[in-house]
């Protein structure tokens, strides 16, 4: 059973831009070093052609797990959306309690996700002790060098 996951409408498309690009351009260009590979003779002491039926299979399961992703995601309404607790999508202000730093997050899917650009997935471990609190909260997250706290200064979308 697969997980439904909530995109924007542009993380969505990116998604069947990358499925799209590797059915239309990477599967034939494989296919062709494939063909390519066994016009050189001998296939069992070929290497090129062994790399290349790797590469095919690597391509065609990254096409698969990519194809149930975009069946499983739905497009978010944001407008229905709670603004009063941090949900996916939400935009949240946070201030490190220890050191006074301010940061600017979005909480998104985990293939939306872009650090420089404050795209934040909502499945990192910051991303779900995020979740669910208000602002003025102080949400205690369990990182790798210990336990990090952030005061939710705002939280829009």
């Amino acid at each position: 059973m697969s997980e439904v996951s909530y995109y924007s409408e542009e993380g969505l498309k990116k998604l069947k831009g990358e499925l799209e690009f590797l059915e239309q351009v990477e599967r034939p260009r494989v296919t062709n070093e494939i063909a390519e590979a066994r016009d050189k003779g001998d296939l069992s002491e070929n290497a090129e052609y062994h790399a290349a039926k790797e590469e095919q299979s690597l391509l065609e399961l990254k096409i698969a797990k990519l194809k149930n992703v975009v069946a499983n995601a739905r497009i978010l309404d944001e407008s229905q959306l709670d603004t009063s607790k941090i949900l996916i999508h939400s935009k949240v202000k946070l201030k490190n309690v220890a050191n006074g730093m301010e940061f600017n997050y979005q909480l998104v899917a985990d293939s939306e996700t872009d650090i420089r650009n404050g795209k934040l997935s909502v499945n990192s471990p910051i991303g779900k002790g995020l979740l669910g609190h208000k602002q003025g909260d102080i949400a205690e997250i369990q990182a790798p060098n210990g336990v990090m706290k952030f005061e939710i200064v705002e939280i829009s979308r």
